[in-house]
């Protein structure tokens, strides 16, 4: 029964005997894979070298900006206030833009939806006052942080 010749292809058979060649070439893949693992752990720290030079990089980048927007501050003391209350002030109005957008939108709703055209328009009205608002209230607020407000007395 053991011995005996099957109708198997090759394809199909293994080889499970205990030859001097398996077990070189067992050794030749652990060999190898150790290898590959090596430069994969050697690629890694490579890479760890980099991401930790461009955080550095932009910390330093970050540090440099502080310094410079609070050596400005320190200059314009009475123009960082005053930043800060146009800052204040554009918020406000923000808001109610926000409010009466938002109330359009509402009022507006099916024919936003169902009209290619009508949103292109009330994007193409809206969108950019919007955005260069936002734009001017961030560069309003960035130069006036940091500065106390004035207490009424």
């Amino acid at each position: 029964m053991g011995n005996e010749p099957t109708h198997f292809s090759p394809i199909f058979s293994i080889d499970v005997s205990a030859e001097r060649g398996s077990a070189i070439h067992a050794s030749n893949t652990s060999e190898a894979t150790v290898a590959l693992l090596h430069q994969v752990v050697i690629g890694q720290q490579k890479q760890n070298q980099l991401l930790e030079q461009l955080v550095q990089s932009t910390v330093n980048a970050q540090k440099q900006r502080a310094n410079e927007l609070q050596q400005w501050k320190d200059a314009n003391p009475h123009l960082a206030k005053s930043c800060r209350r146009a800052a204040e002030s554009l918020s406000k109005v923000q808001a109610d833009f926000l409010q009466s957008l938002t109330n359009e939108i509402d009022d507006n709703e099916e024919a936003l939806n169902e009209s290619d055209y009508m949103l292109n328009e009330f994007v193409d009205r809206v969108g950019p006052r919007l955005a260069h608002l936002n734009g001017v209230l961030q560069v309003l607020a960035q130069l006036g942080s940091g500065v106390p407000t004035q207490q009424p007395q």
